[in-house]
Parts: structure tokens; sequence; C-alpha cells
């Protein structure tokens, strides 16, 4: 058996040099493959901003010019996010990697310039003071030539406070009688929770989709224990508070000559199983054809979509609706209705996703890509919606101006499209099948032909009703949070508080102040001037008081 050899010093030496040096090139290696990566991230996160903005910009010129530009925009910021994440989390790594090798140059982002913090926030000054001898020489005759001011953005954590209300007692020496001020005004009968509290729960309800059972965990997280039960009381009795501001706002929006109006299912617990319900709106929007009522959105609940309750909502409203094509609507507008006539206006908005559907170019792309059998494409599909695209980019163009202005506009550049559109579907309509699906698109606006041209007739009538589908978009994005609503009345709290929030909303006010002021002084507010409490006009004294 052979002895083993063990290493002269030389040798050692000389191998632990080589693995110092090994070590180091590893080093080395994995920081310049962590800058590479980092960089590599840095420009798709680069490329997808850029890409959003674009976007944006066009969306902001132009408008939206295909179904899927909303949802574009959503994908876009999803990516944009996730891209954005992982270069920080890859810049932070290669600096982290940079700082293990000697001389080895950090890698920085290429970050978009980012706007200056708004000058209403308060500024706290944290300062660093400065040396009082030279780290260079050791002296001490030092002179300030300025600083420089880095700005930090920070949150406090949100604060709970008890406000004890002390009412004093006096007693009369002279009659024995006793004294003392009247409480001051709650909310709720005996109530606990002050009005911001309550605006928070409303809103965060509501306008936030945030189900009162979710509230109750996070304020327990926070140190304040708070049942369900009792939170729900709360909300009730507030509902009921701003009820009468609900009729003002209804007042406010069936006083409209126009009026934008649709419906979505929203699902209610019964017995042992869950029933659908409905949420229907009726939306004044005045500002495409330059009106100066300010806009405003009417919510309504009804356990089922018969027709009776729209006939109900505008029992006394005659004007132009713009909706789809539901046959609730039909007997509203009979020629001999009682509370004056309903003009229909069809959305082509609408009318357009039929088409879309079946010339939908990238979709079909996309399904053969995943190995999936491609939807077949209808080039007459795609040249109705390519000419539908441009009575959109007409339209797109008159927002805002005033009725007569787009009229004229409407008669000289859209009346023709419009007429050659007509002629084109009646000339291929006697060709398809009535099983066809381009024929039941056709259909759908051929049957309806003087409701889709009402646009070329009054300046007052806009192309699509998005406006409506807008106001609903927060109920279909809240079925997701809050599953159902818990009962009949439960949908009609959410009727009325989706009024007055999603109003707020149009107006650019933010719905939770706007509700905290409300519920502090609707008790002393006149009724006959509730109108100054509706968020637009609440809004021109808030900002008097502002600025006062």
């Amino acid at each position: 058996m052979q002895a083993s050899v063990s290493p002269m010093p030389d040798d050692v030496e000389a191998l632990k040099a080589a693995l110092a040096a090994s070590r180091i090139e590893v080093a080395e290696a994995k920081a310049e493959a962590a800058t590479v990566r980092a960089e590599r991230s840095d420009d798709q996160a680069l490329i997808a901003h850029l890409k959003l903005q674009i976007e944006k910009l066009k969306h902001q010129l132009f408008g939206s010019k295909s179904e899927r530009s909303r949802r574009l925009l959503d994908q876009l910021e999803l990516q944009l996010e996730e891209l954005e994440a992982t270069a920080s989390q890859d810049e932070a790594v290669a600096q982290i990697a940079a700082r293990k090798v000697a001389d080895a140059p950090g890698f920085e982002r290429r970050r978009p310039s980012r706007q200056p913090f708004p000058e209403h926030l308060p500024r706290e000054r944290r300062v660093i003071a400065a040396p009082c001898a030279c780290p260079a020489c050791g002296g001490t005759r030092l002179s300030r030539i300025g600083e420089d001011v880095t700005e930090t953005l920070e949150v406090i954590p949100r604060q709970w406070k008890v406000i004890q209300t002390v009412r004093e007692k006096v007693a009369c020496r002279d009659c024995e009688k006793i004294s003392q001020p009247p409480a001051p005004f709650h909310v709720v009968a005996r109530g606990w929770a002050g009005p911001g509290l309550l605006a928070m729960m409303l809103f965060e309800k509501y306008g936030q989709h945030q189900p009162l059972n979710r509230q109750v965990e996070r304020y327990g997280r926070e140190g304040v224990p708070l049942s369900l039960s009792t939170l729900a009381d709360q909300v009730g009795a507030a509902a009921a508070v701003l009820e009468p501001l609900h009729h003002r706002l209804a007042a406010h929006v069936m006083a409209a000559e126009r009026l934008h109006g649709d419906d979505t299912t929203v699902p209610v617990l019964a017995r042992g199983k869950t029933s659908t319900g409905r949420i229907w709106t009726y939306v004044r929007d005045d500002r495409p054809f330059g009106g100066p009522a300010p806009p405003a959105a009417l919510f309504y609940y009804s356990p089922n979509r018969a027709g009776e309750h729209p006939r109900q909502h505008l029992a006394d409203w005659s004007g132009i609706l713009q909706a789809d094509a539901y046959g609730g609507y039909a007997r509203l507008y009979d020629a001999g209705r009682q509370a004056g006539p309903i003009t229909e206006a069809g959305c082509w908005s609408h009318a357009r996703r039929a088409f879309f559907v079946l010339a939908d170019i990238e979709a079909s792309a996309r399904r053969r890509a995943d190995g999936k059998k491609p939807a077949p494409i209808s080039p007459l599909a795609l040249e109705i919606v390519q000419r539908m695209d441009r009575l959109f980019e007409i339209e797109r163009a008159i927002s805002g101006q005033s009725s007569p202005e787009r009229l004229t506009i409407r008669r000289e550049l859209s009346a023709p499209l419009v007429d050659g559109l007509e002629a084109l579907m009646l000339q291929h309509r006697p060709g398809l099948s009535r099983h066809d699906d381009l024929a039941k698109a056709m259909d759908y606006m051929l049957k309806r032909w003087p409701a889709f041209t009402r646009f070329l007739h009054d300046g007052r009538v806009c192309l699509t009703n998005n406006a409506a589908e807008r106001a609903l978009r927060g109920i279909a994005l809240g079925r997701k949070a809050w599953l159902f609503a818990g009962s009949d009345r439960g949908g009609q709290r959410a009727a009325v508080m989706y009024s007055l929030i999603v109003t707020a909303k149009l107006n650019d006010i933010d719905p939770q102040a706007w509700l905290a002021d409300v519920l502090a002084r609707i008790a002393d507010h006149p009724s006959h001037q509730l109108d100054d409490r509706l968020p637009w006009n609440w809004a021109a004294q808030h900002q008097i008081r502002k600025t006062a």
C-alpha cells in the first residue's frame, strides 16, 4: 500500500492562489451575467412602458379603435407591472453581485422621469448635519455653500381615535332646574361611528368592492375589533340617511332630454340557492354635445329582468333613450304613451361587436398559434367593421361640440357612409341563410335602422351607449369580490350607493371625502336645500371654502 504524498508548501500556496483566482472569475462571471440579465429586463420594461404610453396617447387622440382597446390597455398595464418588478429585482441582484467584485461597475436602470410630488402634501424636513471638521484636512473653518434635497414619499398608517364629546350639566340655584347642551347629531341614532368612518365603510363596500366581513378582518388586525353585525347596522342606517339625496339625484337625471340606459346581472342570495337579479342604470351625460348640466348616474335594482321595471323607472320621463335592443324597452317607444314619447337611439358599438367577432383576425391567429382550429374570417364583416370605424373617427372629432355643429358635420360626412353601409348590407343579406351569424348581425341593425340613424337627425344623440356601459363596469368587477348580494333589500341599498358613488366619480370628486362631509352636515341642512349637497354643487362650495 502506497503512502499518500502531502503537497509541498509552495504547491499549497499555488493551489490557494488558483482557487482564489477561480472564485474571483466565478464572481466576475456571475456579476456579468446578472448585469446582462438586468439590462435585458430593463430593456423589456422600457419597451412595455413605451408601448403603454403609445396606446394611451392613441386612445386620447383617436379614442377606442376596436372592442379590444380597453382590454389591450389593461393587458399592457399588467405586463408593464410584471416587467418593472422583474427589472427592479434583477437590478438589485446585479448590484449585490457587483459589490462582491472589486472595481465592478454597478448596474443602474434607466427609469422614466417622474413627476414631482403634489405641492399640497405636507413636507417634513430631516436635516443631515454637515461635518464640523473637513474630512480631507481636519480644518474647522467651514462655510455653507448650499444643500441637496431628496424627496421621498411616505405614508402614515391609518390612525384610529375615539372622540369624547363631553356635555356639561349645570344646576340653577334660583329655580333648581338642571340644564345641559343638546347631544350632537349622530348619523345613526345612538350611533358610535363618526361620519368619516361611515364614509370609509360605505365607499370600501360599494366603491372598492370590499365586503364588510373583509373590512372586519382588516380592522381587527389594526387593533380595532368590530363585529360584522355592528358594521352592517351602521351601513343600513347610513343608507337610509342618504336616501333623500338619492331622490334629488334621480330628479336631476330624469330632467335630461337624453339618457343612456343599460342593465347587468347581480347574483342574489336566496333560500338555499343564488338567484339572478338586475341592476339598471340611467346615465345623464350632456358633455358630448356641449351641454352644461353635470353628469350623473342613477341605479335601480330589480329581482328579475321583466319589462315592467324600466317602464316603472321611466314612467314619468320622455326624451331620447340610448340603449340596446332589449325587448322590455319596446312599450316605452309606443307613440301614444301617456307620459310622452320616448325616442329610441341604437348603439353602434353594441351592433359592431357581432361583426367584429366574425372579423377578428388577431383572435384567429392566436387560435392557430395555440394549435386550435382558427375561426373563419368574413371579408364582408371586416369591411363592415372598417366602415363603422370611419363613423367612430368622425364622432371622436366632434365630441364636445354643440348639437347644431355636430349635426352639420354628420350630415356632410357621416350620412354618405351610413347610406353606403346600408346599401352594402341590403345587397348581401339575401344571399345569406337566416341562421348565419353574419345575417343575424345584419338583421339586428336593418330591423332597427331608424334607431341606428337617429344620430343623423339629432345632434344630441351619441353613436354609442358606452356611457351606461362604463357606469356598470364597477359592478362587473365587484361581482368577483362580493360574489352575491345578500337579499333584494341589499340590492336596493347597493343601487342607492352606486348612484351616489358613480356620480361623484363622473364629476371627478373623491366619493369618500364627499360622503364624509355630507354625513356630517346632512342633519342640520334644510331639506329644501338638499340640492346643495349634490356632488357638483358640493365641489363648488368646497372649492370656495378651500380658497377662502
